[in-house]
This record gives C-alpha cells, sequence and structure tokens, in this order.
C-alpha cells in the first residue's frame, strides 16, 4: 500500500512536466444511434491522413452480450470501469483512442475528463443525436444477435443524460445528427491544435516552514472527511460529491466508511509532510485528488 501511495505522489508531482499528446475521442449517444459508424469513420480518416495507430475501445471489442449487461446495474458498472481501464492502458503518445459506447451517464464522462486531465492530453465528444423512434428502428434492423431487447433499450434512453457543451467534461462537443457529415477537420484541430487540460496541482518538494502548514493540512482533510461522510447520507455511487475550499469533486464510486476515510487521510498527512504544498490554498484540492485516484 506505501508503495502504491508513494507510486501516487511520485506521479502528481511531476505530471505538470509532461508533454505527452495522447488524444482520446469519447463516442456518445442512445443505444443504435450510429457511434460504432462514426467511429470507424474516424478512425479511416486518421488512418489516412496521420501516421498514427488508431485504436478504437469498446462494447464490440470486449465482446459485450448488451441485454446481460445493461439489464444489470452491476454488471453494467462492471462493464464501464473495464472500459475506463483499458483506456487507460492504451493511451500512449503515438495512438488516437476512440471510446466506442454508450458513455451517457454524466458522472462517467466526468471521470473520463479526470483521466485525460491527469495525463494532459486534448479529448473530444461525439454526440451521436437521434430520436428515441430513430434508435428503436434501427434496432430492430439489426441482426437478432446483435439487438437490445425494447425494454433494455428504452431504460437506457430513459437514463441518457445528454452531453453539455457549457461542462468542461463535455467540451469541446460535437454533436452529428443521422445525415451529417463528420468535421473530420475540425475533430482533428480539436485534438492536435488544442491545449490540453490544465494538470491537477501538484505537490511541490520544499522545507516546511511554519507549524501553519500543519494545522492547515490537519484542518482541511478532516473538514474534507466530514463533508464526505455527511454526503453521503444523501448520495448514491455515481454522484459527485462538491468539498468545501476544491474545485475537484469526490467521486463517489461506493459508499465509504469513516474507517476507510481515516485511512486515506493519515496516509495523505503522512506523505504530504514530506512533500507539501506552496499554497495551502491547495490541501483541499489535492486531498479530493488523491482520494479519487484510491477509490478507484
Amino acid at each position: 500500500m506505501e508503495r502504491g501511495i508513494r507510486a501516487w505522489f511520485v506521479h502528481h508531482h511531476y505530471c505538470v512536466a509532461c508533454t505527452i499528446i495522447m488524444p482520446l475521442i469519447v463516442m456518445c449517444g442512445y443505444p443504435c444511434s450510429g457511434k460504432t459508424r462514426r467511429a470507424e469513420e474516424l478512425k479511416a480518416y486518421f488512418d489516412e491522413n496521420t501516421e498514427r495507430r488508431v485504436i478504437i475501445v469498446g462494447d464490440g471489442v470486449l465482446g459485450v452480450e448488451r441485454n446481460h449487461v445493461y439489464a444489470d446495474s452491476q454488471n453494467e458498472k462492471k462493464l464501464r470501469a473495464s472500459l475506463k481501464a483499458e483506456v487507460e492502458r492504451k493511451v500512449s503518445k503515438d495512438d488516437i483512442v476512440i471510446l466506442d459506447s454508450l458513455n451517457y451517464i454524466k458522472g462517467y464522462r466526468y471521470e473520463l475528463f479526470c483521466l485525460i486531465k491527469h495525463a494532459q492530453t486534448p479529448h473530444c465528444l461525439v454526440y451521436c443525436l437521434t430520436s428515441d423512434e430513430q434508435s428503436s428502428c434501427w434496432n430492430t434492423n439489426r441482426d437478432a444477435a446483435e439487438q437490445y431487447n425494447q425494454e433494455t433499450l428504452d431504460a437506457l434512453v430513459q437514463r441518457f443524460e445528454a452531453p453539455d457543451s457549457r461542462n468542461r467534461w463535455d467540451s469541446p462537443l460535437f454533436t452529428i445528427l443521422k445525415d451529417d457529415e463528420l468535421p473530420l477537420q475540425d475533430i482533428s484541430d480539436a485534438l492536435f491544435k488544442r491545449k490540453a487540460p490544465r494538470p491537477n496541482q501538484s505537490t511541490q518538494s520544499q522545507p516546511l516552514s511554519s507549524s501553519n502548514y500543519l494545522y492547515e493540512l490537519d484542518k482541511i482533510t478532516q473538514e474534507v472527511l466530514m463533508a464526505i461522510f455527511n454526503a453521503q447520507k444523501t448520495s448514491v455511487p455515481g454522484d459527485l460529491i462538491s468539498v468545501s475550499g476544491a474545485t475537484e469533486k469526490v467521486e463517489l464510486t461506493r459508499n465509504i466508511n469513516m474507517a476507510e476515510l481515516r485511512k486515506f487521510r493519515r496516509q495523505f498527512i503522512s506523505y504530504s509532510k514530506m512533500h507539501p504544498t506552496e499554497n495551502t490554498g491547495q490541501i483541499a484540492n489535492i486531498f479530493v485528488q488523491y482520494l479519487n485516484k484510491s477509490l478507484h
């Protein structure tokens, strides 16, 4: 455990120096909205116009049995975790990764944004916008083995959280109707001519100069713990918890008891004493980032 924590601090400390570009394209839309067709169009374009390898990660690649997975919340949660882990493994400085899945949960898209922000790579969202009637029609035209049953499809449409370009995790957003041509050059520019999102505030190696830092470290981390503990009374896994003093939000992937929260806090304080931040105003943000990493 300590070795893993130390590795997190080391990576977190040096991530601001990274300049690796490994762009991610996140597909989004109803079931049977044309996401896979559009993903293949993007792959063909980048294969022809760049020297980068293009990798598609998605339900089809993992051999997902849709009606089995999407009819059960726990199976679906495992699938999302597997897809995210696969994206994390596939990104490299030379590759373009396309995530071809529903990606219909706002909190999950935020998790993907945190992933690319940590890696300091650009990304964009391609939203295949269809009506539920159109998606249902396309579903019935599929081979029987590839179809969603109507109950599952209707439930997914009902739960769908449409992307909004005002959210930084949904931007830049390209909304594509069924008869539209993909704005391929614009998507390429979004990936290669735009700066990556600013990395998370890193810890800075410096000697402890006053007892004030230790006081603030103790007080702020305790306040974060209490905010999480109290928020869990009205939250469910998948929610984002706001914490006073932090712009980052806690990604509540599961319910977590106070004993485990305190353990994470002790570990964070121990290593923060050796790697204090220059700005105590960033303690809450860094602790939230650390918790999000630890809870995944």
